[in-house]
């Protein structure tokens, strides 16, 4: 019998995903100058949670192209009615969410998507910031994070500003780059979705940012040794 509370992904949607990911990789690497770096701190093959800060239209689909595992993404319902930008959603199977809605359901389908045994991508803030800087987090998120028990995943994105596209038609090829930063274990305390937005916002910053980050997450784990590793950039 069927088990109702595992999740799987349809099978159209893994075979959309199989050409969407390298399509959006040739178009990004086309338009931009792609580094990536922090791949190491990825937990392959374990449920957990992207938490990126979200600047533009451009942020998603850059993560979910360049990420080695396939993400389930969770995106504005509005946006999936917008022409172009609507259909790239529903080709990979964007799971719509309500903004300012409570939805049980759709918490509920989360919930079993991580449970399954898949990562997630989210932007904690709950929609676009339009400026590097992060807001506060959705209270959902926080609860999706307690229930399942899952890490946080925390990832600056750099260079994905609304203004991308005009820079990238003008020959400009604009510095695109993702931080991976090493994951926020829930069994720490409660607080790890504010730890997340944290080290993302140091992760987005740079330099003196980095080695806050660092210091952060080696208080969060009590000094053993995990600073965050920002590894060997690389751009495939």
């Amino acid at each position: 019998m069927k088990d109702t509370n595992v999740y799987h992904v349809p099978l159209h949607y893994r075979i959309s995903r199989f050409f969407m990911k390298p399509t959006f990789r040739g178009l990004f690497h086309i338009l931009g100058s792609v580094k990536i770096s922090g791949k190491e701190n990825i937990l392959y093959g374990k449920p957990y949670v992207v938490a990126m800060n979200h600047v533009s239209i451009f942020d998603p689909p850059f993560v979910g192209a360049f990420w080695p595992e396939q993400l389930e993404i969770i995106g504005a319902a509005d946006v999936f009615d917008k022409p172009g930008q609507g259909l790239v959603l529903k080709g990979y199977g964007v799971i719509p969410v309500h903004r300012g809605d409570y939805d049980r359901a759709l918490l509920t389908k989360i919930i079993h998507i991580l449970k399954s045994g898949l990562p997630l991508l989210i932007a904690p803030e709950g929609g676009r910031s339009h400026v590097p800087a992060m807001r506060r987090a959705m209270p959902g998120v926080g609860y999706i994070i307690e229930q399942t028990g899952v890490p946080v995943i925390p990832t600056a994105l750099v260079g994905t500003t609304e203004d991308f596209w005009q820079r990238a038609r003008h020959g400009g090829r604009p510095h695109l780059e993702m931080r991976i930063g090493r994951p926020a274990l829930t069994g720490r305390d409660a607080d790890v979705l504010g730890r997340g937005r944290r080290l993302v916002v140091a992760l987005a910053e740079g330099g003196q940012g980095q080695r806050e980050c660092g210091d952060r997450a080696g208080e969060d784990a009590g000094g053993e040794g995990t600073a965050v590793s920002m590894g060997h950039g690389d751009s495939s």
